[in-house]
């Protein structure tokens, strides 16, 4: 039997609302938070502490970003993965993926311990098997699973071991051994959870220092904690149906910072759904753990 979601309490923080809120992530050396509007092709920074978030305007869609070191960061985009200056914002293309098929975007994806990363893409109408899910270490790019509709949920356990992932339209988490040397499979993966027929569908995830997984559930307004075993624990209401991802925050990686969006949503729906986009914080307390950089 399935919890009943833990009511919010919490923040919504003080930032525009994202068409389609994505790819949140927290640098601890910098005590900074930073996140997507994918469709609206911003970029989007807040530093903890602080009541002001900055938007940065991209030039291309992107959707995933990741610590390089103290200069730089890392940004999976339409065409690939690019490297960003902090102080100039300026961006260097580093790794093409996908670059000759403008049909085709980034989106979720996840720095392994190792420094590799796994990136899905899809099609920009999420046309059906348009996408895929690769891995990218240190320019090489190997394609994982062919045919994916709209990848998402891509973490992995505290050891390295084990990737979770999913396509939204199949309804099933997925998992499999990887080699955590490495961050390439060992095996055929498995089915983890099956959600057919549940509420919501499954998006973004994390996995935190106990191994479970936190996973948003667009369309259901909550995130839920999954144990290593594919048991749902716990549920924690977020106040936007369309929540799109977690991320551990602060100097103790224990908080969630919530993605959220307005696509798809008729004057209707957004009039029932006034914070649909926004970005929150739970006070619920996690046992998060930090993003490792990526390695170029």
């Amino acid at each position: 039997m399935n919890p009943e979601p833990i009511p919010f309490t919490g923040s919504i923080l003080n930032a525009p609302a994202c068409e389609l809120g994505e790819g949140p992530s927290y640098d601890p050396h910098s005590d900074t938070a930073w996140w997507f509007d994918i469709l609206g092709k911003r970029l989007f920074e807040w530093r903890l502490g602080t009541d002001a978030v900055l938007s940065h305007d991209l030039p291309v869609i992107g959707s995933v970003v990741a610590r390089v070191d103290a200069g730089r960061q890392v940004l999976a985009t339409e065409t690939g993965l690019q490297l960003r200056d902090l102080k100039t914002g300026r961006l260097t293309p580093l790794t093409p993926l996908e670059a000759d098929n403008a049909a085709t975007r980034s989106n979720d994806g996840r720095v392994h311990p190792c420094g590799a990363m796994w990136i899905g893409t899809m099609g920009k109408q999420a046309e059906p098997g348009a996408g895929a899910i690769y891995h990218v270490a240190r320019g090489t790019v190997t394609r994982l699973f062919p045919d994916i509709t709209i990848p998402n949920a891509i973490c992995f356990s505290p050891d390295g071991a084990i990737a979770y992932f999913t396509d939204t339209a199949s309804a099933k988490l997925m998992r499999v051994a990887i080699d955590p040397t490495t961050a390439l499979p060992l095996s055929e993966p498995t089915v983890f959870y099956d959600h057919s027929g549940g509420d919501g569908g499954l998006d973004g995830a994390v996995c935190d220092a106990d191994g479970l997984v936190w996973n948003a559930r667009w369309g259901a307004g909550c995130i839920d904690a999954y144990s290593s075993g594919g048991q749902r624990l716990k549920s924690l209401a977020v106040p936007a149906s369309q929540g799109s991802c977690p991320a551990f925050i602060g100097a103790k990686a224990d908080r969630l910072l919530v993605t959220s969006a307005r696509e798809g949503l008729s004057p209707a729906a957004l009039a029932a759904d006034p914070e649909a986009g926004k970005t929150f914080v739970l006070d619920q307390p996690v046992k998060g753990r930090f993003e490792p950089d990526y390695i170029l």
